[in-house]
């Protein structure tokens, strides 16, 4: 994972890891039964070679005619019991696979979805995302079984060697020499392996771009620049797909016909034995079948061995994953904050650098006041919104709702007293009232209204053909940036939390919408929460009382808005800053 995934969520891993070795730790169980069954699979697999034994040097020799229907039908039965393990295994495998999916992927979805919080990019995301499907694919597969049989192949050559000990010397040197062929597989699958996830996060990350700007693209007309830039892109995960596939299929070239020259070597050999008499015609039919039978797990792990590469490194990284999941089952939930937000020197760095943001912040804002974050571009304004949400963990110092760290509040904390209005604003495919509602599950409409009737929107929401039952379509493009961040607002208010930032709130909003927006901060307000408004512009401000200058990623200043923010006639709102020891005034957001 990346620097800052390591840094901030290290004491998440110190204080309880919870890994999917023991996520599947109730399946050991099914594993060993497998095994076992695979022995049984194995056994049986020698009826071929037995019913061969017994037909050339008993019925023949005898000429028995109820000889022959007896060891007939005797091997028809071990066939059918054969098939039917194997028919049994393989289902097992595959609803292990589903299993495993309704376990994993869940809690791998919810570290993918935190991950381009650390500065991930949501094609790396989605590429850890589908390790579940990569572990299930693989054991619904042909991989497992070469697996669970490789271990009993030592069935067989005990077998190949009580028939002749040269015939046994012969089999095992084949197999020494297909069993170095799999380590070879391993090791130049793996080489190329780690540089195919690579190229394919590259590649995963240009279509991800290219989609998510597809209007730009088109206005612009650079549409035909993206569709090369993705080609290139393409063309060397092909390269390395190719590469990687070229080995696969040489090596399991090169296993065949060493196996079929090996088969082709043990009737030579029995035939040898048998002119000299020292074995019977019926041992050489049957050393042949079970040498085939013998090698042919290997022959499959060889061929299948892409996919045993790509599930161990998918079972890997599910570990790693789920190792920074908090387990806050051990929580108490804590009574419903009403009091304070406090930031207590804390320091934020880049999720992907590790360049320091924030540095040695401190406030205090209680209930029933509003905070206005101003301050220059780039200042660190955002950092420290994200910083108070714990949307980026921060390096040192802490983050207290009414005493107790974000670190001690459980998920529902943030469902129900926390609303957030990003600068970006992201609705989700889905209606007007399930976006407002957070996708609640039992969602309370006259919570619904009243956050909407809040945020100014009620009235245009209504007008709409389907009203609060409109579907948005993906991102919300359905609507307008100034009505999609209304209904944003009305989110970050359903349920009148006590805790409410807002990112530039205002930058897509008429003056209608505007006056909406200070009508809200002022609701808030007076039921005794706490707004935290980042502003570049000055008519955001109007309803707040605290006023916090950022730069530099420092608060420079912070107090009541009329010591922070002085009027002035040519300009709105002027803030006093200090430049190389000298004093100059700017615009807010200057």
């Amino acid at each position: 994972m990346g620097w800052n995934f390591r840094i901030g969520m290290g004491r998440v891993m110190t204080e309880k890891k919870t890994t999917s070795h023991t996520r599947i730790e109730g399946l050991r169980g099914i594993f060993v039964y497998l095994f076992g069954l695979s022995g049984i699979i194995n056994i049986l697999a020698l009826t071929g070679a037995f019913y061969m034994l017994q037909i050339y040097d008993r019925a023949l020799t005898s000429g028995s005619i109820s000889t022959l229907i007896a060891l007939s039908v005797l091997a028809i039965g071990l066939y059918l019991f054969q098939g039917i393990f194997d028919i049994l295994r393989s289902q097992i495998l595959v609803r292990l696979g589903a299993r495993l999916d309704s376990r994993l992927a869940p809690l791998a979805h919810e570290v993918v979805i935190e991950m381009p919080r650390y500065g991930y990019s949501t094609a790396e995301a989605a590429e850890r995302g589908r390790d579940v499907d990569t572990l299930r694919s693989f054991l619904a597969g042909q991989g497992p079984v070469a697996l669970f049989d490789l271990p009993w192949m030592p069935v067989y050559l005990i077998f190949v060697w009580l028939l002749h000990p040269m015939l046994g010397m012969l089999t095992v040197g084949g197999a020494l020499v297909l069993a170095l062929l799999t380590l070879v597989a391993e090791v130049l699958t793996r080489r190329h392996a780690r540089s195919m996830v690579k190229i394919s996060v590259t590649r995963n990350a240009v279509l991800d771009s290219n989609t998510r700007n597809s209007d730009v693209l088109h206005a612009m007309g650079i549409t035909r620049r993206a569709v090369e830039r993705f080609e290139r892109a393409n063309r060397r995960h092909l390269e390395c797909q190719t590469r990687t596939s070229d080995i696969g299929g040489t090596l399991s070239g090169i296993s065949k016909v060493l196996r079929m020259m090996l088969q082709s070597a043990i009737l030579g050999l029995g035939a040898y034995l048998a002119i000299k008499g020292e074995m019977s015609a019926g041992a050489i039919i049957a050393s042949s079948i079970v040498t085939a039978r013998a090698l042919a797990p290997v022959d499959q792990a060889i061929a299948q061995w892409k996919g045993v590469v790509a599930a161990r490194r998918s079972y890997h990284r599910i570990s790693e994953t789920l190792a920074v999941l908090k387990d806050k089952s051990a929580l108490i939930d804590l009574p419903a904050p009403q009091q304070n937000l406090v930031v207590d020197n804390i320091t934020t760095v880049a999720p992907t650098t590790g360049a320091v943001l924030l540095s040695d912040v401190s406030l205090e804002v209680r209930a029933g006041q509003a905070l206005g974050l101003i301050g220059p571009s780039g200042g660190g304004k955002t950092t420290l919104a994200r910083s108070i949400l714990g949307i980026w963990p921060v390096l040192r110092g802490s983050v207290r709702i009414d005493g107790a760290d974000l670190g001690q509040w459980t998920d529902a904390f943030f469902g129900e007293h926390v609303g957030y209005l990003p600068q970006d604003v992201a609705l989700m495919d889905g209606t007007i009232a399930e976006n407002i509602s957070r996708f609640a599950e039992t969602p309370d409409a006259r919570k619904i209204i009243h956050a909407a009737k809040t945020a100014g929107i009620h009235e245009m929401i209504v007008h709409l053909r389907d009203g609060y039952q409109t579907e948005l379509g993906p991102h919300g493009t359905a609507l307008s940036a100034g009505q999609r961040q209304r209904i944003a607002l009305a989110r970050a208010l359903y349920g009148d939390p006590f805790l409410v930032v807002l990112d530039e709130p205002n930058s897509n909003l008429d003056a209608e919408g505007e006056e909406a927006l200070t009508k809200a901060i002022m609701a808030v307000r007076e039921r005794g929460g706490i707004v935290v408004i980042v502003a570049h512009r000055p008519s955001a401000l109007q309803a707040v009382d605290m006023v916090g200058l950022v730069q530099g990623g420092r608060l420079t200043a912070f107090g009541p808005k009329e010591q922070i923010i002085q009027p002035s006639k040519a300009r709105p709102l002027v803030v006093e800053k200090s430049t190389g020891g000298e004093r100059q005034k700017s615009l807010v957001g200057e």
